[in-house]
């Protein structure tokens, strides 16, 4: 079962629209206006959004820049525009499929299925969690468990495990750490990254001298790997 959001603000089309999905096995909810299925998408995390570009209070392609702005949840777009050119740019702002009305619920479904079926790659695959021994890494809800108890760590400590449980064995540098964690150049700020990790350490129950997930390579950088699996 999917869990579907429809932004749509036509009454006629949205109600007979959600029965017919939820008939089909759907969990929908639903949004009148952009800003309300903005702020539905982001905190119910649905599976894939159905857009109306039409919509009261935003134009429906604005709505889908600032959505792509913060998630990678697929959108499809079911609008009574069938200009071209506007298909070509509603895509090019991050669309997944474009659908013109009026369409039926079962070609909704279908179209909804197909673009389930790709899974999660590309953008979509930094919304999968990562699993390294007992250590679990949800970027979506940012969230971090070891052994099944929930890890409280800052936003930064959170994008630094995250980056690198997203390359588990791996020696990471410290020039790496701080352009693609902290967005600077490298250059007198590595001291930056020894106190989050020895942070992250710490909270993990572990030290640099007795390291279970996170070991330093001398002179190059850290590596995050299960217990027992170290070379």
């Amino acid at each position: 079962m999917a869990r579907l959001l429809l932004i749509e603000d036509d009454l006629t089309i949205r109600t007979p629209l959600i029965r017919a999905l939820r008939e089909r096995g759907h969990a929908v909810a639903a949004a009148s206006t952009a800003m309300a299925g903005l702020r539905d998408a982001l905190e119910d995390r649905p599976d894939l959004v159905v857009l109306d570009l039409g919509l009261p209070d935003l134009d429906g392609r604005e709505l889908l820049r600032m959505l792509r702005a913060v998630s990678s949840v697929p959108v499809i777009v079911a609008t009574a525009r069938d200009d071209e050119a506007e298909i070509v740019r509603v895509l090019d702002a991050g669309a997944d499929d474009y659908l013109v009305k009026p369409f039926t619920a079962a070609q909704l479904d279908a179209r909804a299925r197909a673009v389930l079926r790709r899974g999660p790659s590309g953008a979509d695959a930094q919304d999968s969690s990562l699993v390294v021994g007992g250590l679990r890494v949800d970027p979506r809800a940012r969230q971090v468990t070891l052994d099944g108890v929930a890890v409280e760590l800052t936003p930064r400590e959170f994008d630094l495990l995250h980056h690198l449980a997203g390359r588990p064995g791996q020696v990471v540098t410290k020039r790496e750490l701080l352009t693609e964690v902290w967005q600077i150049p490298y250059g007198g700020a590595d001291k930056t990254v020894d106190v989050h990790l020895s942070w992250l350490r710490r909270k993990l129950g572990e030290s640099a001298l007795e390291p279970r997930y996170l070991h330093t390579v001398r002179g190059v950088g850290v590596r995050l790997e299960a217990p027992g699996a170290q070379r």
